[in-house]
């Protein structure tokens, strides 16, 4: 047989072990592994030295096109993804406007998504108060999941995401239910983070750490719980995003052993940025639920060398500069985003694998794998025949220190930069093409594909 790419002499992290192996690739496809192929390649690249994984598979970014294009749009947003090791993310159906609440404005998206990408890219649909109607649509217009706010967010321009009323929210969970779906749900008390912030300003305490002290850990638990509860009374499936506190993590493992059908995720920042580092970064670093203190972080790393941490992802939502200035150093009148998504697997890989010395086959389960099992695409995920050969490499011996002239991102901020990372992808392969390279950059044109939702069918064969 002769292949497209063969890669060579890397160390192939597979589910259960780290194997030397080479892996023959055509048409898109891994079609053969084995310690050593002798066939013809068109390519054949020499990976000694460096690790050889699944490319990440990013579940929570917000791209902002269309609408918000001036934010992030598809080109620069996928550009800094392909160079930090992503090869699919899923878009969150916030900030772009219209916000992705129904079949039209989903339309609209894909439109605007079409020949920019360089990775492949599903979508989420949102629950919002006033379109439980549309919740059939989305799923039938290929969304591979549904997501909400309890926590108070969106603007007063027309079209923009809100978060859900408790109606909303049961009501929304019953539809879900039915329909086989995820409800993915950013989880913090709307009412008391929204009270403690006013309480804090009219006191003027408007610094990062008075930030962090008005949405407090048990406002996340309360809502976990309420969420949980919700989901036992309606049989919908959960996956709580951004979770920032050990104690949250705790709630929704106990939720699954009781036998709820529930996942997480948390995001790099919550593990390498805490309270007192936000003070000194400033407003790059303010995100929802906020950066915890030292004690906090600590617990939050032992839970996920535990294993109770389903997936990673980056929570990339990116803004103009000028939404990250408050004339008054009002924290509070910040917009709270982090741009992190170029440093997602880097940043992680040596924190967690280096340096806590985490397994790699449960690194490599939590940015690929997981993601892959929980939101149905059957393609990705694992470096295994027949899937895609949607492929990085790692090296765990270059160091780098973040710069803004090295970053995609439409504007060149980060809460990362000036910080040394010790470990680097230096190539991203997505279906068996090159789309990043250390050394040359973003390769040719964009290739990326949407990926339609395979839950319907899964779950109609299921009810059959």
């Amino acid at each position: 047989m002769k292949y497209d790419l063969i890669i060579k002499n890397g160390n192939v992290v597979f589910g259960d072990g780290v194997r030397k192996v080479d892996i023959g690739i055509a048409d898109g496809k891994i079609v053969a592994i084995a310690e050593s192929l002798l066939e013809m390649a068109v390519q054949v690249l020499d990976a000694e030295g460096q690790y050889v994984m699944p490319g990440m598979i990013d579940t929570h970014v917000h791209i902002c096109e269309p609408g918000r294009t001036e934010w992030e749009g598809f080109e620069s947003g996928t550009k800094a993804l392909a160079a930090g090791g992503t090869t699919t993310y899923v878009d969150m159906p916030l900030n772009a406007l219209p916000a992705t609440t129904n079949r039209k404005a989903l339309e609209l998206k894909l439109a605007a998504a079409k020949g920019k990408n360089y990775v492949d890219y599903a979508l989420y649909g949102g629950l919002v108060p006033g379109n439980l109607e549309n919740l059939q649509e989305l799923s039938d217009a290929g969304v591979v999941a549904y997501k909400c706010f309890m926590a108070t967010c969106g603007s007063d321009l027309p079209h923009d995401f809100r978060n859900v009323d408790d109606y909303t929210l049961y009501a929304g969970m019953k539809k879900l239910a039915e329909l086989g779906h995820i409800l993915s749900i950013h989880a913090e008390n709307a009412e008391i983070t929204d009270r403690l912030a006013q309480e804090m300003i009219k006191q003027g305490k408007i610094t990062p750490t008075d930030y962090v002290a008005s949405r407090p850990v048990f406002t996340e638990i309360d809502a976990i719980k309420r969420a949980l509860l919700l989901a036992k009374e309606t049989g919908c499936k959960l996956h709580f995003v951004h979770i920032s506190s050990a104690a949250g993590v705790e709630e929704i493992i106990k939720a699954r052993n009781e036998g709820q059908d529930v996942t997480l995720e948390s995001c790099p920042h919550y593990f390498t940025i805490n309270t007192q580092q936000f003070e000194e970064i400033g407003p790059l670093a303010k995100c929802s639920p906020p950066l915890r203190d030292e004690v906090e972080q600590e617990k939050l790393w032992e839970v996920l060398k535990q294993g109770k941490i389903d997936m990673l992802t980056s929570d990339h939502s990116p803004c103009p500069p000028e939404m990250k200035y408050s004339e008054t150093n009002n924290i509070f009148e910040i917009w709270g985003g982090i741009t992190g998504c170029q440093n997602n697997v880097d940043l992680m890989f040596d924190e967690a694998v280096k340096k806590r010395k985490l397994p790699l086959t449960q690194f490599v389960r939590m940015i690929a794998t997981k993601p892959a099992e929980r939101f149905n695409l059957k393609e990705k995920g694992e470096i295994a025949l027949f899937k895609d050969a949607d492929i990085i490499l790692v090296d765990p011996n270059q160091s780098y220190i973040v710069k803004a002239e090295n970053l995609f991102y439409r504007h060149k901020h980060s809460p990362y930069l000036d910080r040394e990372i010790n470990c680097r992808v230096t190539k991203t392969f997505v279906r068996g093409q090159l789309v990043f390279d250390l050394n040359e950059g973003i390769i040719g044109e964009p290739i990326g594909q949407f990926i339609q939702s395979q839950n319907v069918l899964d779950h109609q064969i299921v009810q059959s």
